[in-house]
């Protein structure tokens, strides 16, 4: 599940208009259920100790030719949930919650809309400023789909304020690279370069038992591009743990104290996709879609996901509880002891239009697993491909039950298909705002800013360097002067120990896609370590 099915629904209300040709004949409607499936791949088994981070190396490039609006694909993206299986009959979701309330068929457990981690790349209908390549973006789910977290700030892109002091989850780590609330952009136009990016449960505080019991996971997120490598962000224990405190079956059982479900593999879900629909003189329904494009390597292949792998507590946790304990810095590199690779699979795509199943997708591009445990496309002779991209169906025709592929040739020009753009994305979008700073943001509150920068997307982004511990996601727990301490010199530690151009990740043979040079910063000289920057603003600025 790539975004949160309560999104799914608002665009679906949002995103069903009808617009009419000039002429009485024919008509044609724009709706938003033109492509639905999971171009999906999925891990074998490893030892259940390999539970504590998992990560890949996913292709990054431009989906679709132009942005457009009420348009949501993920690229190859994660999905964490914490190990529920010694639970077949309670419901981990109270009542109160999204999916206990609205979503009976995932009981009685509603393990798999309990807690999830399933952000990374992607394309997603809330986004406010396009600018044609994907981002990436930190979403979450971590109280049955009641709240979503996708940064330091915000949820997921539907909101223009952040979300209330007590419900912020995310902790911004690096003191390099900003987190803005619409996505992290890309340098240039990628066509299939690799993002290496892993989730690591690392020890940084201990477990406690108020205001409810919370283990000492924080679900970290480590990033392996051209510029940038190493930590970014992390989930706060707290984060997970905050749904047990009116519901005590949940003590325990959340992502802050248990491992991940399982071995991880990285799927594309394709949730919301705009089509036009028409018919001919005989009644025959036709549809198109927008033109979707894959990067294509010398071999005639689509490389989605590669070096998949699983990690145990040997791989960085204990080396990181050893530093927090006196111990030597590690150099944060996962060691090899620590990694599990398993092996990976992958099966047709049950391609959907208007709930029709489509025939012919899967011929033309097929999900394959290439040598070296590569999960990717494999694509017909049939296909174009143009400047190094291959160009997926984009014009169906009902066939009885199903709906079947077909070429612009097999078109009745007559329904003037062909010839239909696709609206663009909004052009003046409601800022994210933060501003005027008060609660969490305010007190103790920032001590430099503020500063903008303008990204590639062309928005400007606003923030303010905050001490560690004093950014707004803190300020919600009523922490001892130790405790707080403790983690802003570990934070002083690996700002000072842990460089954006070392090794963490395992690595991977190919080219890495680089992040936007507009979401670098450098700290105050004051304030070289232990400070981070926290984005309170991100808008269009009309002077």
């Amino acid at each position: 599940m790539f975004t949160s099915l309560r999104s799914a629904v608002t665009i679906f209300l949002v995103l069903t208009t009808s617009v009419h040709a000039q002429d009485a004949e024919p008509s044609v409607t724009l709706e938003h259920r033109g492509l639905h499936g999971y171009i999906g791949s999925h891990a074998g088994s490893t030892p259940d100790d390999y539970r504590y981070g998992a990560g890949f190396y996913a292709s990054v490039w431009s989906l679709i030719e132009r942005p457009i609006g009420g348009f949501q694909i993920g690229l190859p993206s994660t999905w964490l949930t914490p190990d529920s299986s010694d639970n077949t009959t309670e419901p981990l979701c109270p009542v109160g919650t999204t999916a206990r309330d609205h979503w009976p068929e995932r009981g009685p457990t509603y393990g798999s809309v309990f807690q999830t981690v399933e952000g990374g790349l992607g394309y997603w209908a809330g986004n406010r400023f396009h600018y044609g390549p994907p981002k990436f973006s930190m979403n979450a789910t971590p109280n049955c789909y009641s709240t979503e977290v996708a940064s330091p700030g915000w949820p997921f892109f539907h909101s223009s304020e952040p979300l209330p002091d007590d419900m912020l989850g995310i902790a911004q780590l690096s003191n390099r690279l900003l987190v803005p609330p619409d996505g992290l952009t890309f340098k240039g136009t990628p066509k299939g370069e690799l993002l290496g990016y892993a989730y690591m449960a690392l020890p940084l505080t201990d477990a406690r038992n108020n205001p409810q019991p919370t283990g000492p996971q924080s679900w970290t997120l480590f990033l392996d591009a051209d510029n940038f490598k190493g930590p970014l962000a992390y989930y706060l224990p707290e984060c997970w743990s905050r749904i047990s405190r009116a519901y005590p079956f949940d003590h325990g059982r959340c992502l802050d104290s248990r491992p991940a479900s399982g071995p991880v593999a990285g799927s594309m879900e394709i949730n919301t996709v705009p089509e036009f629909l028409a018919r001919d003189t005989d009644g025959v329904l036709y549809t198109r879609i927008p033109q979707l494009q894959f990067p294509v390597d010398d071999a005639g292949r689509t490389v989605l996901v590669r070096d998949v792998a699983m990690y145990s507590k040997a791989a960085l946790w204990d080396d990181v509880l050893r530093w927090r304990h006196g111990g030597d810095a590690p150099k944060g590199a996962f060691k090899t002891e620590g990694m599990a690779r398993p092996e990976i699979g992958t099966g047709p795509v049950t391609y959907r239009q208007n709930k029709k199943k489509i025939t012919g997708i899967n011929e033309l591009a097929t999900p394959t697993i290439f040598p070296g445990n590569v999960f990717g496309l494999a694509w017909s002779d049939d296909v174009m491909v143009q400047d190094g991209m291959a160009k997926f169906p984009t014009f169906f025709r009902d066939a009885g039950d199903t709906r079947e592929s077909i070429t612009a040739a097999d078109v009745p020009a007559k329904t003037t298909l062909r010839d239909r753009a696709f609206p663009g994305p909004r052009t003046n979008p409601p800022p994210y705002t933060a501003e005027p700073l008060d609660g969490s943001w305010a007190t103790p509150g920032p001590a430099a800013g503020p500063f903008e920068t303008v990204l590639a997307d062309g928005s400007t982004v606003r923030y303010f360097w905050y001490r560690f511990i004093d950014q707004p996601v803190f300020q919600q727990f009523d922490w001892s002067d130790q405790r707080r301490d403790d983690l802003q010199q570990l934070i002083v530690k690996i700002h000072t120990a842990w460089a954006i151009d070392d090794t963490y990740l395992p690595g991977c043979d190919g080219q890495l896609a680089s992040f936007d040079p507009q979401l670098f910063v450098t700290p105050p000289e004051s304030m070289a370590h232990g400070y981070v920057p926290i984005v309170t603003w991100q808008g269009i600025k009309t002077q």
